[in-house]
């Protein structure tokens, strides 16, 4: 018995909740997402909100905060027990730590939208929380799958000694068992891609080039298969829980990350414990969760989320952890390769630093850069620095991979207003 393949979100089969007590908020939230094809119920207070909970459900809830009678948060953590499948959205006017601290641990708030917000970031929000409802509800599908599959095996091998003549066709379908798993879990960890790569295009390129180098790594150590796989799947999702995390926060982390608040700190710093919970799917890989985790814990305790330190670290979160630093920053592979030397013994293990400069010449890392014209861009090109019109705006971002429409509206483009700036790709 094989799930469905993942499907692309539609909009229209998902159904928003929206609660304010402001009538022109709800109005205008309304409107934003009913033009995208979401089904949008309102509610004008909490009171309001839990009945529709109690009655219909819902993809998404956004809560304003402040709100007579019961904060958005307190609403959130009541939803949280009637549907703990709908992705919980806060929106609020001030963004604080301790807001921060009890939405996590209170009421699993997922996002936070700060007011004011623009319309871009609201809809690109709902979207990936849409998307994240698809993903937990299909992982319910899969794991009910694999407890199916897993009871077919057991009761195959209780009778395989009462069935030797059938053990042929016993064998076989253990075969197609297998097989089925192996496609489900492939089916999840690209939907989890395509969702990393639809939110911020430089967390899919850096997945790739983590992946080539765990791969290089677990072939040097000669791992076993199942931590080879696990391994390799943790390189795949590692970035998934920034999802949860707002873009251009995303880039304030990777470009200056001693210029974080202390809220948004927080919010970075919870990526790891978000993206174990999103890849508890692989169920029979138990190790995927707990290496997804440690990949930002350092050697010398000064890392996150759980200041982990020495040998307390999974032997294969210390190995992703090297791997991830070497493809973090915009640097070429000499000046990451010594970045990493100079951090053994403090952020990475000494023993994952000497795996991974051994391995390092068989990973296929594209990450070498390139100057090139614009008559020179081609289909499949990945850019290494975003392209900005002269007066700053942004036309592309970095990491994108270039297709024939991409290349053509930065032509039409450049006939217009000149680019003016070195145009550098991964080659």
């Amino acid at each position: 018995m094989t799930p469905p393949a993942p499907r692309p979100l539609s909009a229209s089969l998902h159904r928003v909740l929206i609660v304010d007590d402001e009538e022109i908020v709800l109005v205008g939230v309304r409107e934003t997402l009913c033009r995208e094809g979401f089904q949008v119920t309102t509610a004008p207070h909490a009171a309001a909100a839990l009945e529709l909970l109690k009655a219909e459900p819902f993809s998404v809830i956004l809560s304003d905060h402040q709100m007579p009678g019961m904060t958005g948060l307190q609403l959130l953590t009541q939803c949280k027990e009637l549907q703990p499948d709908a992705t919980r959205i806060l929106i609020t006017a001030v963004l604080s730590l301790d807001t921060v601290i009890d939405a996590i641990n209170k009421g699993e708030i997922h996002r936070f939208i700060v007011k004011p917000w623009l319309r871009e970031e609201l809809l690109v929000t709902v979207k990936n929380a849409a998307l994240r409802h698809d993903l937990i509800r299909r992982n319910a599908v899969l794991q009910a799958t694999t407890l199916a599959m897993n009871e077919q095996l057991q009761q195959l091998n209780l009778s395989l000694g009462q069935q030797i003549a059938r053990e042929a066709q016993q064998n076989q379908q253990l075969g197609q068992l297998n097989h089925a798993l192996e496609d489900n879990l492939q089916h999840s960890v690209q939907l989890c891609l395509n969702v990393m790569q639809t939110f911020y295009p430089t967390l899919g390129n850096q997945a790739r080039q983590v992946f080539e180098v765990c791969k290089a790594m677990g072939a040097s150590l000669k791992l076993p298969p199942d931590q080879q796989q696990t391994l390799e799947i943790s390189a795949w999702l590692h970035d998934i829980g920034l999802v949860g995390v707002p873009r251009q926060l995303i880039e304030k982390w990777q470009q200056e990350p001693h210029s974080l608040s202390e809220a948004e700190r927080a919010l970075i710093e919870h990526h790891p414990v978000f993206g174990q919970e999103l890849a508890s799917f692989a169920h029979h890989l138990k190790d995927v969760g707990p290496t997804i985790r440690a990949h930002h814990e350092c050697f010398d305790g000064n890392g996150y989320p759980d200041r982990l330190q020495g040998e307390q670290i999974p032997w294969l979160g210390r190995l992703l952890a090297v791997a991830v630093g070497f493809a973090q920053g915009n640097r070429d592979r000499p000046q990451a390769t010594e970045s990493i030397r100079q951090s053994s013994g403090r952020a990475f293990d000494p023993e994952a630093v000497r795996v991974f400069l051994r391995a390092l010449p068989e990973a296929a890392v594209p990450r070498n850069q390139q100057e090139v014209l614009l008559s020179e861009l081609r289909p499949g090109m990945v850019l290494a620095r975003g392209i900005y019109t002269t007066y700053g705006l942004l036309l592309m971002p970095e990491g994108q991979q270039l297709n024939a429409p991409y290349i053509d509206k930065l032509l039409n483009h450049d006939r217009i207003n000149p680019i003016t700036q070195s145009l550098i790709v991964y080659c």
